[in-house]
């Protein structure tokens, strides 16, 4: 059986005169975009420029909504209701995919961007609501969701397509969540453990936790994050260990496109 995986990460992350990230280093060895809508981050001239470059790679566009929190980039949780969860992804999924629209392109995917992505996956109205924005928005986009979640289910369980989605540089619990960022070791810097890690959750379905012991994953789509040091070096090392072992990197299929839409 052949071994496929998508390669994501997140991008168009700058604001106003605010750089973030390597995108145009990292997109040469990506198959995924995950592009900021505005509220934890990017605005919409770099929405617009993210999405151009990320077509003239021939990655696929992804939108990534999060907490309206500039200052704390997303990653602090917040106190919202489910309405509120809805109403604030459906406003970031339509934005970038109407910015999509002026290039001649339509969105992939969708994924949860930081605080509002692991909260949603232990919180079953949370994840109801993300669910429902995006299926509301465009029924054929498919979710990423972290591998083995509530949203994964709760997703699945309104017709909405789902990529499970593994960490190539975060550290894991026990009960299959990621480590809080608060934590040591919650992000993996050293790239031979990345890999290693990797390869286990690809080959043998599971990922070692900080704990010991060993969680099941299903790996369809593989993290990298863009605003790490070093991260180009992650992306462009992963990329070629993957192709090494004859592990063919491709996009998660458009749903559309299977339909014949």
């Amino acid at each position: 059986m052949e071994l496929t995986i998508d390669l994501n990460c997140d991008m168009g992350e700058s604001f106003g005169a605010w750089s973030m990230g390597q995108d145009t280093d990292i997109l040469p060895y990506v198959t995924s975009a995950n592009i900021a809508c505005g509220f934890h981050a990017g605005d919409p001239s770099i929405m617009r420029h993210t999405v151009q470059a990320a077509l003239a790679h021939g990655v696929a566009l992804g939108a990534h909504p999060g907490l309206p929190d500039l200052v704390g980039f997303g990653r602090r949780r917040m106190d919202i209701t489910p309405d509120a969860a809805y109403d604030m992804v459906v406003v970031q999924v339509g934005s970038l995919a109407a910015v999509a629209a002026t290039q001649g392109a339509r969105l992939n995917h969708v994924k949860a961007h930081g605080a509002l992505y692991n909260m949603a996956s232990s919180n079953q109205a949370l994840s109801q609501a993300i669910a429902q924005a995006v299926f509301d928005v465009d029924p054929g986009l498919t979710l990423y969701a972290l591998a083995g979640s509530l949203q994964v289910q709760v997703a699945r369980d309104i017709g909405l397509p789902v990529a499970q989605e593994v960490f190539a540089d975060r550290s894991y619990q026990a009960d299959g969540s990621l480590t809080p960022r608060t934590q040591a070791g919650a992000m993996i810097t050293d790239l031979e453990i990345a890999l290693q890690q990797i390869l286990t959750m690809i080959r043998q379905r599971k990922v070692v936790s900080v704990q010991g012991t060993a969680v099941a994953v299903q790996p369809d789509t593989l993290c990298i994050h863009g605003d790490q040091p070093g991260a180009v070096i992650f992306a462009r090392s992963i990329r070629q260990a993957l192709e090494r072992e004859g592990v063919l990197v491709k996009s998660v299929p458009p749903v559309y496109a299977l339909n014949n839409i």
